[in-house]
């Protein structure tokens, strides 16, 4: 019987073996380049200043961390406090738990104040969800005319991220040169959008942001959900402030952040890194929605 007893676990370990070497890999893969590891952090006075909701934001007492908070009066937002005409904006992000239903945790990219109705913007949005749901990561691209009361074209892909965003704090940064925007969570890429002959592409100087407000119209399941302020206020921590790249009015020989180890592409390692991002967690590609009008999108 105890000769029994050990085979049986023995039998045992040996299934638990075998269904570990075939499950997919959970681990986050390596891309082999860390540019928040490059990039020094800064003070948010540094890089940043109050854009709008002075009564709710706090400062961390070294100056490097930043609470916004919303509740049904207001949200809060800041702003860099010099245009770039390319770089490396990151920043770490810590969202809340529970019913955060419409809320909009934003770090993005845009010149809406320079150019209202024909602006560029560059977005990665935490999405607010109900116990049991998955917060979103959105990232989108709009170019030129779109948005405020224009024809809106928005280029979104989204992502059920493979951590808990509320649990920790993990880095979101939008590399942005010449050749491509490479949208990085915890220096993976998960997505890359190109310049190519085709695509319609930002270009022009363009402001950091970072805010917390209630888009409940389309935030959670197309407006399924809206926030709710039984649960205010709803807290959005950041840190890690990290701003690298070319200053409107810098010189020509500026040079953008580089996106890799080789300079411009990504390497090998790093699209190796961002298809096991998109595989694993992207939910929502705009190039395979039906529904879009693809002759607004010649890039797909």
């Amino acid at each position: 019987m105890l000769i029994t007893r050990h085979c049986c676990a023995c039998l045992t370990m040996v299934v638990v073996v075998v269904v570990m070497l075939l499950r997919p890999s959970a681990a986050q893969p390596s891309p082999g380049y860390y540019p928040s590891s490059v990039i020094k952090s800064m003070a948010f006075s540094e890089g940043y200043t109050n854009l709008w909701g002075s009564q709710h934001q706090s400062l961390s007492q070294d100056q490097k961390g930043l609470t916004l908070l919303m509740d049904r009066s207001s949200g809060s937002g800041f702003k860099s406090k010099r245009s770039y005409r390319n770089g490396y904006f990151g920043v770490s992000i810590k969202v809340q738990p529970g019913y955060t239903a419409g809320v909009n945790t934003a770090f993005y990219l845009s010149n809406n104040e320079l150019y209202p109705g024909k602006h560029d913007e560059i977005d990665m949005e935490l999405l607010g969800t109900v116990p049991g749901e998955p917060y979103t990561l959105q990232t989108n691209v709009y170019v030129r005319g779109t948005g405020d009361g224009a024809h809106l074209v928005g280029r979104e892909m989204r992502f059920h991220l493979w951590f808990d965003p509320t649990a920790d704090f993990h880095h979101y940064a939008i590399l942005w040169n010449p050749d491509q925007i490479v949208f990085l969570v915890d220096d993976v890429p998960v997505r890359r959008y190109p310049r190519t002959a085709t695509a319609f592409f930002p270009d022009r100087e363009m402001w950091a942001y970072g805010s917390i407000w209630d888009a409940s119209d389309w935030a959670t399941d197309g407006g399924r959900y809206r926030a709710d302020y039984r649960y205010q206020p709803f807290v959005a921590r950041f840190q890690g402030f990290r701003i690298a790249g070319c200053q409107t009015g810098a010189p020509a020989s500026c040079r953008p952040v580089a996106a890799s180890p080789a300079g411009t592409e990504l390497s090998a390692q790093q699209r190796d890194a961002m298809r096991w991002a998109q595989q694993r967690s992207m939910v929502y590609y705009y190039c395979q929605d039906r529904t879009k009008d693809h002759a607004l999108y010649p890039e797909c």
